[in-house]
């Protein structure tokens, strides 16, 4: 199995004076697959992903990355990974081209690289633009770009998605996809966009004040979140006591009305309840719960 792994932490914890900021953390992401690492701001996302790449040294706990443990002063294993933690950066007086053509040198990678990562992240025309002229989602994309650039067997994004459009989200979310399926590139991607990472990774991890609350793949997510029924009404707590009386439930309100955990096979019997108490609605819409309300019901509504 350990073969299979890209990454292995055991026990992985991090302690500062003030605040664990990571306690007790096993998480383990296969060989070519996409792994989210789900979380609110101020989780753990950040120092954990330091900690596996042995910028910070843990409390206690061991990391494994493409075979190797690591440990303070040992990166050889960092040059088969890309990297983009926390904020895009670069050196802003420096063009496109060149601090790519750095980046090249830096990991080895072979000409025609920089040509190749410019295509491949749409960055054609501002190759010789300085990066500090750059908007924020082209930072962005240049930082993508370096982390790309030689190939690496393993990418770890920290907030991929910051300062990309919408339409710049779809190309990076197809861009990684295709990494992942055609080269067998393994990505770890923490995100706080719980939506977004869904659409996209093979399995994810949900982590919550430093510890991972659950790990699961991607249909396993799908048979967890809970069926709804919304139903727009005007005396919502008349439809909560006539369908508690029925045996449904339970029931939230929202501001169209209520919103009921039931199966979209009940809304016969849902509106048939309903009718023959009196109770005035305009329609039942059956719905899934996203994953922003999946997490707060995982957390018990903490954030």
């Amino acid at each position: 199995m350990r073969g299979e792994l890209a990454i292995a932490a055991r026990s992985l914890t991090k302690r500062y004076p003030q605040v664990t900021a990571v306690e007790g953390l096993d998480l383990t992401v296969r060989r070519g697959e996409i792994y989210g690492f789900l979380g609110l701001n101020g989780a753990g996302k950040t120092t954990t992903i330091r900690m596996l790449l042995g910028l910070i040294r843990p409390s206690a706990g061991s990391v494994e990355v493409l075979g190797e443990r690591v440990r303070p002063g040992q990166s050889a294993f960092l040059g088969r990974v890309g990297c983009l933690i926390e904020s895009a950066t670069a050196y802003p007086n420096l063009t496109v081209r060149e601090n790519l053509e750095i980046q090249r040198r830096l990991t080895h990678a072979p000409q025609g690289a920089v040509d190749e990562a410019i295509e491949f992240l749409r960055l054609g025309e501002y190759r010789e633009r300085r990066a500090g002229h750059l908007s924020l989602g082209n930072k962005q994309r240049l930082a993508l770009a370096r982390a790309l650039l030689h190939h690496p067997d393993l990418v770890v994004l920290d907030e991929p998605a910051n300062g990309l459009d919408p339409a710049g989200i779809v190309e990076i979310r197809e861009l990684l996809r295709g990494l992942a399926r055609e080269k067998g590139t393994t990505v770890f991607m923490s995100s706080h966009i719980l939506t977004e990472v869904a659409q996209l990774a093979d399995r994810l991890g949900i982590v919550h004040r430093g510890r991972l609350l659950e790990e699961l793949d991607r249909d396993a997510l799908r048979s967890k979140r809970r069926a709804l029924l919304e139903i727009p009404t005007p005396a919502p707590d008349d439809a909560v006591a006539a369908l508690s009386r029925a045996g449904f439930g339970p029931s939230e309100r929202d501001a169209a009305g209520l919103r009921l955990t039931a199966e979209p096979e009940d809304v016969p019997a849902v509106a048939q309840v309903l009718l023959a108490a009196g109770v005035p609605f305009t329609g039942i819409s059956p719905l899934a719960e996203d994953l922003e309300d999946y997490f707060l019901r995982l957390t018990g509504g903490e954030v």
